[in-house]
């Protein structure tokens, strides 16, 4: 694992490679960004760099450090996350008692610390004096979601790293030729994650997601073929499937939109579901132009009342409904 195995984010891998070049590395880095962006693996590469024996600004791979690196058995790596909702005191001090420990090989001490956030205030208090006045061997690098949740004394006192997510034709690529996808698959797979790997490569190995999208698909062409007598048994798959809602609501947004561009003869190269192009032109044949943007309205407003925590059923049935009437 190194910076060239990383896809994307150019000029984050730049910025960290000239740092260590250059013996300008911070003492704490606040890498903020999507769930599955990137952020814990660019801050690993950046750890194994850092601590590797060899290299100037790309872990070697060969040398006794990044070895233990690779077998995640290096003594100087330190990797906390919250357990369960929130760190516990136990791990603040933990993390504090180490911090003040010389490296056991080397001159770097490295400690990755996920989900910041999710330190009470009381924690992040307690931790600002640490992050004030490090070791000069120490490097913290935190990630996060949002900053926001963060006193603004820790987010002052770090290094603000955002990750933007990435160009879908560089996930497309990654998904076709290390996970042998075709080309309508990658494109699906790439849209749909919206510019995060992790997501992609979640989604790439799930046959649960797979299964889900083939039975959403069936049920929105039921609907626009009016199975009226079957709404409340299809509100039952919404149901079943609560977790997955956020994903659920979005491939039927992505669904109307390709049908909205079939209807306007966009470049065919625009469609995201490529590979359910024969159920999109039966459909689009099917159903008029200023209908499909009146569902989109009603999947957005349903999705958004789902995240004010309306009654679920009820949501869900009138949307099914108003889908079938327009």
């Amino acid at each position: 694992m190194d910076f060239n195995d990383i896809i994307g984010h150019d000029n984050i891998k730049n910025n960290l490679r000239n740092a260590i070049r250059n013996e300008n590395v911070a003492h704490g880095y606040l890498f903020q960004g999507a769930k599955g962006i990137g952020k814990k693996r660019m801050a690993l590469t950046f750890a194994k760099t850092l601590l590797c024996e060899k290299s100037e600004d790309n872990p070697c791979d060969t040398c006794p450090s990044c070895l233990k690196f690779e077998s995640k058995n290096h003594p100087d790596l330190i990797v906390e996350k919250p357990e369960g909702k929130s760190f516990k005191k136990e791990q603040i001090d933990n993390i504090q008692r180490d911090i003040r420990t010389f490296p056991y090989e080397g001159n770097k001490k490295i400690f990755i610390l996920e989900d910041i956030d999710k330190m009470t205030k009381e924690a992040q208090n307690s931790f600002l004096k640490t992050l004030e006045e490090p070791p000069s061997y120490v490097v913290i690098i935190m990630t996060v979601i949002n900053s926001y949740s963060l006193l603004p004394t820790i987010v002052s006192r770090s290094q603000l790293i955002k990750f933007n997510q990435i160009e879908n034709s560089l996930i497309e690529y990654e998904l076709k030729n290390k996970y042998n996808k075709d080309e309508k698959q990658a494109r699906f797979i790439a849209s749909f994650s919206n510019g995060i790997m992790g997501k992609a490569l979640k989604l790439c190995e799930s046959e649960e997601f797979k299964v889900l999208r083939e039975d959403l698909i069936e049920i929105i062409d039921d609907l626009i073929n009016k199975e009226k007598f079957r709404v409340f048994t299809f509100s039952d798959f919404f149901e079943k499937n609560k977790e997955n809602i956020d994903d659920i609501m979005d491939m039927m947004l992505i669904w109307f939109r390709d049908l909205l561009f079939m209807k306007e003869i966009v470049n065919e190269d625009l469609i995201i579901n490529k590979d359910k192009i024969s159920i999109l032109t039966n459909e689009c044949q099917k159903i008029p132009k200023d209908k499909i943007h009146d569902i989109i309205k009603v999947v957005k407003r349903t999705k958004n009342d789902i995240n004010k925590k309306v009654n679920f059923q009820l949501a869900i049935e009138l949307m099914l409904l108003k889908i079938q009437e327009v």
